[in-house]
This record gives structure tokens, sequence and C-alpha cells, in this order.
């Protein structure tokens, strides 16, 4: 395309549905949640294209401009795309915007919205440790006076308490960007979403101790209900610290 005539979006997907080696086109980012344009999304758009085919489309992978980013990957490549790493939660709730293969593009994403049993379990248990560690040393900070630190570690616990509940359910975390769209639709088993949302909000803000205290009653039983105790049985007496002097759920 010329500089006259850059390349839009709408141009490309016709270029590349009757291009015979493509076999899937798949719109990722804000383009693919309702609700979250602006007129500063572009086009984020993967192009897989069959393996071992040849395409002259190869010509604008890599190509980035106000309107339209582009990928291109074969189909191999596609399937492994994001799994384990950053772009798995962006291609869980991407669009598939042609598929050549029969619904086969859309099986590919929705098996990496879905974390493995075995990958979630082993995941849960390292997110938790270190949910409950910046838990502890945000207490404490507090407890010692060091308020710069005490907020720091709280606003880092929240990131991965926020891995441990999406883990818990087999989900990878959404971006800040889409947290509260992803908890708005589709929402966590067993927990309050606004209720949720405004711990977060005002433990991530503030540091606030107490807050932190009551949502941790509520960590440790999900954590116990879905098999994870001995994660947090090994943190022993320290466990008293993190805990609320009344320990009823608030």
């Amino acid at each position: 395309m010329t500089a006259q005539q850059p390349l839009t979006y709408d141009m490309f997907v016709e270029l590349a549905t009757v291009d015979p080696a493509v076999v899937g086109l798949v719109l990722k980012g804000s383009r693919a949640h309702d609700g979250m344009i602006t007129r500063h999304s572009d086009h984020d758009l993967y192009v897989v294209v069959a393996d071992g085919a040849e395409t002259g489309l190869r010509r604008f992978a890599g190509h980035r401009a106000a309107e339209l980013d582009l990928v291109v990957v074969s189909l191999t490549e596609f399937r492994a795309a994001g799994v384990p790493g950053f772009e798995r939660y962006a291609l869980a709730r991407a669009r598939v915007v042609f598929d050549r293969l029969d619904g086969e593009i859309a099986r590919i994403l929705a098996d990496k919205a879905r974390l493995g049993v075995d990958e979630a379990c082993h995941h849960v248990g390292d997110w938790l440790d270190a949910y409950a560690n910046s838990l502890y040393r945000s207490v404490k900070n507090h407890r010692d006076g060091r308020s710069l630190a005490a907020r720091l570690d709280a606003a880092d616990s929240i990131r991965f308490l926020l891995e441990l509940l999406f883990a818990l359910d087999r989900r990878p975390r959404p971006y800040n960007k889409y947290l509260e769209w992803e908890l708005t639709r589709h929402p966590l088993p067993g927990w309050d979403t606004h209720g949720l949302l405004r711990a977060v909000d005002s433990i991530s803000a503030t540091g606030d101790v107490d807050l932190q205290r009551g949502l941790f009653t509520l960590v440790e039983t999900a954590a116990q209900q879905a098999g994870h105790g001995e994660v947090l049985d090994a943190w022993g007496e320290d466990l008293n610290l993190m805990r609320p002097a009344d320990p009823r759920p608030r």
C-alpha cells in the first residue's frame, strides 16, 4: 500500500479471506471486548497461515499503524501462542473473524481460555504463597510504621491475589484494563464481584490493613475448599498476623 492509500482493516480482511493459504483471522484487544472500543482503538489481528503454505501476505508481518497491527503466524505457531505467556488472556477473549477450518480456530481459542487441571493446580499453589507473602509483609510494615512499604506490599498482594483467584477458576488473569469487564460479564464463582472490586481498589490505593485481613479470611476459606490449605498451613503462627482479631468473614 502507498502512503496515499494506507492499509486498512477492511482492506486487509478482504485480501486475506480470498488467499487460500490463510486459514484464520483472529481479532484481539479492545475490539474483541464489547463496550471497550474508543476512538484510539486499533485492530489487533492474528493472521493464521496453513503450515508450509506460501503467501504474499507475509510481507505484512509486523505491520503496525494507527488502525491496524498484524501478527502473521503458522497454524502450529498459533496453537502454541500464549501458552504459557502474557498473550494468553488476549487470545482467550479474542474474536474469530474468519475460520477456514470448520471451527478449529475457535476451538484453539477455547483451549487457551481454560487452564488444564494440573496447570491450574500448580499455579494456584505458587500464587497463594506469593499472595500470603506480600500480605504478611504489608501487615508487618504497617505495624512497624513503614507506611510506603506497607502500601507497596499491599498492591503487590492484589496482583498475586487476582492471579490466584482466576487460576482457581482455571482461567488466565485478565489484563488490568479488562478486569472490571471480565468480572462483570464472567464472575468468579463464589465471589461477590462488586465487593471484590471495591476491596481491590481500596487495598491498592491505601493498603488498609483491616480490609486486607478481612479479605484474607475469604481467600483462606476458598483455598481450603479447593484443597490448597496446606500452602497456608505452612505459615504456622504467622497466619495470626494476617487474620483479623475477629475471625468472622466481613
